[in-house]
């Protein structure tokens, strides 16, 4: 089977086809497995068959997966989608990822961006200190909160606070 004509599928049950062994395999039968079938399709030894090269190819594979107990563990629960995320983002961050595209969490941004009114405005608000003017506060000087102390000086009836 080529590379190209491989999909990514979350269910993680062809390696251990290819390798003829049930999922709950040792890490021992797994090692035995993967020799007794390296001898059998090695391409030195089946110089004129070249299924068996690929044949040895897809055991190899197999077999790197399957012996590395992260990538077995990503492989059993995500399935080559998992793998395939591994390289790309990290090992670490697989399960990150199939919670952020789950369904519930795009219903949960959905809703909070309905309830909300908008994205980005509260976002840049709330984490970045920055407002794009819908939310935005009014300035002191608009608003009335805080009075000139000079001004007040100059008044006849002002009373420091200090000297009291």
């Amino acid at each position: 089977m080529a590379a190209s004509a491989r999909k990514l599928s979350t269910s993680g049950d062809s390696l251990y086809v290819v390798l003829g062994l049930p999922k709950t395999a040792t890490p021992d039968d797994i090692k035995k497995t993967y020799r007794k079938l390296a001898l059998k399709f090695h391409p030195d030894k089946n110089p004129n068959d070249p299924g068996a090269a690929e044949k040895f190819k897809d055991i190899n594979r197999a077999h790197s997966i399957l012996s590395d107990l992260t990538k077995r563990n990503i492989y059993d629960n995500y399935g080559s989608l998992g793998l395939y995320i591994a390289e790309q983002f990290g090992e670490e961050n697989v399960n990150t990822y199939f919670v952020l595209t789950s369904g519930w969490c795009k219903a949960l941004f959905v809703f909070c961006g309905i309830i909300t009114g908008c994205y980005l405005c509260c976002c840049f608000c709330c984490c970045c200190n920055f407002c794009c003017g819908k939310c935005k506060p009014r300035a002191p000087e608009d608003s009335g909160d805080y009075c000139n102390l000079k001004v007040l000086a100059d008044s006849a009836n002002f009373i420091p606070p200090n000297s009291q």
